[in-house]
């Protein structure tokens, strides 16, 4: 099995203000697209990776299976990879 992986969330001025936990950076763009982030920018730690993602995120309906506490309309997240950029410097 493969272990989680720390990313880092960058904003426009490539300030880091959040880290997102993941086996795959996938996974991680998807958590910071179910908060809201638009333009996704996850620094890989201990690395010189940037992984950039496009996210968004839609309304949906409770699955038919969902427990009974959970709304009737959930957020569903969406990402799609649009490039990996390579760092000079950390």
């Amino acid at each position: 099995m493969s272990e989680k992986r720390n990313f880092a969330l960058r904003d426009a001025f490539g300030n880091e203000i959040g880290i997102f936990t993941g086996k795959a950076p996938r996974q991680a763009a998807l958590k910071a697209a179910s908060r809201g982030v638009k333009d996704i920018r996850l620094r890989e730690k201990g690395t010189k990776k940037i992984h950039v993602f496009r996210g968004s995120r839609k309304k949906i309906k409770k699955p038919e299976n969902a427990p009974a506490w959970m709304p009737q309309k959930i957020w569903k997240p969406v990402v799609k990879k649009v490039a990996i950029e390579k760092l000079e410097r950390i």
